[in-house]
């Protein structure tokens, strides 16, 4: 009854120990995003020149941020954002695979030195920090640090208080299984695949890895089986994360997939002559006994070695994996009924707010476009000759407004999501500045559809603009185009490069012609050239550019006070 007592107590410091395990690697791997955010952007998105580049970069981020699912879950939402190609994504996430091997480097230390002495200055240090604002997100990593080491404590000091190794039920029970059989070993990568896919961290397994094989009781092979199916189940995060996400993102998490699962395939067939040499490399023996505290750094080791080779045999194929998760992940043909989609936010692939925000000004860039395109139907409608068309012309500019009415939404929700999050002042001003854009381009689409009403009315009405009317309003158009024009540079282009010059002179120029035309309309009415009816639709199209130049000009000004910038 007494050893029940002792084994169900430590299995609940276990299960504590574990889950202040992934408490900690979540808490380390996110302030160092928020810490590192801008830097972690630039740093993805400029060094993955070729392949070699983007391993090395992958491997990088993965050993700062001490967490592969995060790199390729950020690495999905930057193909997602349109940043990395599928080919550059592709080595970035071989090396998130290099770099995720330091975790189990740090985690064999832990169960080889006292780390108690580490432990407690660290969660002093990290809650002063907390409390100073300027210093937060590093106290927050302290604090992630301080947890990881605890844990690898508690669980290490479990582990020999449990005294497995002198249990007889438990040495019989894995002493049971044939450790020179495939079988077994496929059983047990089986057990690690679906434990790690069940608990979402890699992390994890290997801790309960390390902890049986220490105690003597779990054979090397058995524990380097269930490494390998936590290299597998690993990549659950990002396929999860992918899904409900363009096809891009999905295929990018297929390769991390496919790239752990042949792994495997071809180590299964070298299995014991390649565990022999990594046993060799450490200089432990797997045919004789005791040595347990080299095998958390077997682990280790075999997790690197394994790693590191299969990067080396599949980096030279990357095109033939793009082929391949192209060919199992075909792009589909949208039907009409789904034909309202952000192009680049994928709310389910928000990491940090930097990445939120990129995401977002990626698809600001794009609601810009898609209004310069709705003006250009305006234009098609003015200068159609066949009156008869109009009602289709003035139908798809309906829909088109529809669309932006819903973009303006969509994009401001995810951006008040991010809002809620622990945001730095800069982070905050950016997100107002990008409500406000955003704003001003619905109505940007709002004066569209007036002036495509305006237009379709004159049909109704059985009224005609005369040809030198529609002269006169297409010089307007025009100069509300080329204001356009700027407004997608504007959005496009770096703030430091920002030139407000030319849309202020283009915007003068609108209102002064918008002046000139008043005065002409109400001298054409008042001479009788044309109807009061048409000087009336005349009036409305054009103080409806007028509008437009002012919403033009506000998102180049709101966009001048963002400090966000597109590589």
């Amino acid at each position: 009854m007494e050893d029940s007592q002792n084994y169900f107590m430590a299995a609940l410091k276990v299960l504590g120990a574990l889950g202040l395990l992934i408490y900690g690697m979540r808490m380390m791997s996110e302030a160092l995003q928020k810490m590192v955010g801008a830097q972690l952007r630039h740093v993805l998105g400029r060094m993955t020149s070729n392949r070699f580049m983007g391993m090395l970069t992958g491997t990088a981020v993965t050993c700062a941020v001490q967490s592969s699912s995060a790199t390729t879950v950020i690495t999905v939402s930057f193909v997602s954002a349109g940043l990395l190609t599928l080919g550059q994504a592709i080595s970035v996430i071989m090396g998130a695979n290099i770099g995720t091997t330091l975790t189990a480097w740090i985690m064999s230390l832990g169960y080889n030195v006292d780390l108690t002495a580490v432990v407690f200055p660290a969660f002093f240090v990290g809650m002063v920090l907390i409390y100073k604002k300027r210093h937060r997100y590093f106290g927050d990593f302290l604090f992630g640090v301080a947890f990881l080491f605890f844990s690898l404590v508690m669980l290490s000091t479990t582990g020999r208080e449990l005294d497995l190794e002198h249990n007889e039920d438990v040495v019989s029970f894995f002493a049971s299984f044939d450790t020179d059989s495939h079988w077994t070993i496929i059983i047990f990568l089986l057990i690690g695949t679906i434990i790690t896919c069940l608990v979402q961290s890699s992390a994890a397994v290997m801790a309960i890895t390390i902890l049986l094989c220490s105690t003597g009781v779990l054979p090397i092979y058995l524990g380097i089986a269930l490494v390998m199916g936590e290299n597998i189940g690993t990549t659950a995060t990002a396929n999860l994360a992918a899904l409900g996400s363009g096809t891009e993102a999905r295929r990018a998490a297929l390769a991390h997939l496919l790239f752990n699962v042949f792994g495997v395939l071809w180590i299964l067939v070298v299995f014991y002559p390649f565990v022999d040499m990594v046993c060799r490399l450490v200089g432990y023996d797997p045919t004789a006994s005791g040595q347990q505290e080299r095998l958390p750094v077997v682990l280790a080791m075999f997790h690197t070695c394994f790693n590191v080779t299969n990067t080396a045999i599949l980096i030279g194929f990357i095109p033939q994996m793009e082929r391949v998760v192209c060919w199992l992940l075909p792009k589909q043909e949208q039907s009409p009924q789904e034909e309202f989609q952000l192009r680049y936010i994928q709310a389910n692939l928000v990491q940090t707010p930097e990445i939120a925000v990129l995401q977002a000004q990626k698809e600001i860039i794009f609601f810009g476009s898609r209004v310069h395109k709705m003006f250009g139907m305006i234009k098609d409608m003015l200068s159609e000759s066949d009156t008869a068309n109009l009602p289709d012309l003035f139908a798809q500019v309906e829909n088109q407004e529809d669309l932006t009415d819903q973009t303006e939404i969509t994009i401001a929700q995810y951006l008040e999501q991010v809002s809620a999050d622990h945001l730095s002042d800069d982070t905050k001003t950016k997100i107002r500045e990008m409500l406000r854009i955003v704003g001003e381009l619905e109505s940007i689409g709002d004066s569209c559809r007036n002036m495509a009403r305006t237009i379709n009315r004159q049909e109704e009405l059985s009224l005609t603009f005369g040809p030198e009317t529609k002269e006169r309003m297409q010089a307007m158009m025009s100069l509300c185009d080329a204001a356009l024009g700027q407004m997608e540079q504007a959005l496009v282009g770096r703030r430091s490069t920002l030139d407000k010059t030319e849309c202020y002179r283009i915007d003068r120029e609108i209102k002064e012609m918008q002046q000139q035309l008043r005065n002409v309309n109400i001298m054409s009415v008042s001479e009788q050239q044309y109807d009061y009816a048409v000087g009336t639709l005349f009036d409305d199209f054009i103080n409806e550019c007028g509008k437009l130049s002012n919403y033009v000009v506000n998102v180049v000004q709101a966009r001048a006070a963002t400090a966000s910038e597109v590589a």
